[in-house]
């Protein structure tokens, strides 16, 4: 490329401020400056495009040896599938589904749980003084008796 050194670069610049003129030199370099500007633009943008089509090419051969792969995989389960029926069918032709059926049929079944037996237990193993203090309800209260502890008290006349 060219060789620019410091002597050169002000013989340049001496040779521009007699040719241009001081007045219009700095606005000649701000020119120059930003056309250098967009070409770097343009060349940095134009190795990002080669460097995206390479990467592009790259992704692609590994798609397809990643699928040809996947191929080779089903295949070989298909394969190994229909080998394994086969052993099956095999071993299990002297069986009777009668004496199979009999065998589970004598099993016990173990009884339901539900998960949540014990939650009296559970409740229960909460403090007292805990449930008073956060305003747990410990005991139920019917629809009257609520209303009848919540109503306003009426002052008596007669007292």
């Amino acid at each position: 490329m060219i060789d620019l050194g410091i002597s050169k670069i002000a013989l340049i610049g001496a040779v521009a401020l007699v040719v241009i003129g001081p007045d219009k030199l700095p606005r000649v370099a701000r020119t120059i400056g930003s056309l250098i500007g967009k070409a770097q633009r343009y060349v940095s943008d134009v190795k990002a495009e080669v460097n995206r089509s390479m990467d592009l090419d790259e992704l692609k051969k590994m798609k397809d040896t990643v699928e040809s792969a996947a191929r080779d995989v089903e295949q070989s389960v298909q394969t190994s599938a229909s080998d394994f029926e086969k052993d099956w069918a095999q071993t299990t032709e002297g069986l009777s589904s009668d004496s199979y059926t009999n065998s589970v049929l004598s099993t016990p079944v173990p009884e339901y749980q539900h998960p949540n037996k014990k939650w009296r237990l559970k409740r229960g193993a909460t403090p007292q003084w805990y449930k008073a203090r956060n305003g747990v309800r410990t005991k139920a209260l019917s629809g009257a008796a609520r209303v009848a502890r919540f109503r306003p008290v009426k002052p008596n006349p007669h007292v």
